[in-house]
């Protein structure tokens, strides 16, 4: 057993029992639509990649080095999501979104001892689950923001019947959480019949072991859809408190 690769044995079940969880809960709390999408998606992963999936090597081996490589990466992501969606600096807000999606999926996977606590596993690792969040977060935010004002009519509509700001608001939003999922989604499902994902390929060349393989990418797309879904979430909350907006004049 590798300590730079996914262990396999009941931690693994584990984290992608309780990963399955946190999305369910999150979608069902929210009212996404994608719980029961989400369910179907991870166990076709787990049928799918029984034999496959792998760690991204890293580079940094010390665990300051990790610490400072995963808060660069969480910045420039956070800068990315920004600027995708709005000029404005509450675009920054991006990063609670990022955060709130990444900070639980690392927890997990880290903490039920799935992937070991050493920084050549927690770089790759982080750094997959961050950039998963920044597209969630920056495709949600720039899809509400759009609609919030093509159906402008519509929020006020809301207003004029006694709604609440934020009710209002994602009555027009709420549709964008489903379409920045789609990509997760679509992903998971079709996972080693598709594509053989960069973390799978990686791990059985290094190794030459499918079923670690498997286990690390099959835990990583889990991963990924469980810190989209709650990216998504928080991101098209933040739209709808008006947090992070757009100034009149802007077209982006």
């Amino acid at each position: 057993m590798g300590g730079s690769t996914v262990v396999v044995g009941w931690q693994l079940a584990v984290a992608l029992v309780a990963l399955v969880a946190l999305t369910v809960v999150t979608a069902v709390l929210g009212r996404l639509g994608t719980a029961s999408a989400s369910v179907v998606a991870a166990l076709r992963a787990v049928a799918q990649l029984a034999a496959v999936s792998a760690v991204i090597l890293a580079v940094v081996r010390s665990w300051w080095a990790t610490v400072l490589f995963v808060l660069v990466m969480f910045t420039v992501a956070t800068w990315t999501s920004a600027r995708r969606m709005t000029r404005d600096r509450c675009g920054f807000y991006a990063g609670a979104a990022i955060l709130a999606g990444v900070a639980p999926v690392l927890a997990i996977v880290l903490g039920s001892g799935a992937v070991p606590l050493t920084g050549i596993a927690v770089v790759p690792i982080g750094g997959i689950v961050i950039g998963g969040a920044m597209t969630a977060t920056s495709v949600a935010g720039r899809r509400a923001l759009d609609q919030l004002s093509a159906r402008r009519g519509e929020y006020e509509a809301a207003l004029s019947l006694g709604f609440m700001d934020r009710d209002a608001a994602l009555i027009v939003v709420r549709p964008s959480a489903h379409d920045a999922l789609v990509p997760a989604l679509d992903q998971t499902r079709t996972v080693g019949l598709v594509t053989l994902p960069g973390a799978f390929v990686g791990v059985l060349l290094g190794s030459g072991d499918p079923v670690r393989a498997g286990a690390a990418q099959v835990l990583v797309l889990v991963g990924l859809l469980a810190a989209e879904t709650v990216a998504v979430l928080v991101t098209v909350e933040l739209v709808a408190r008006g947090v992070i907006r757009r100034t009149s004049e802007q077209h982006t």
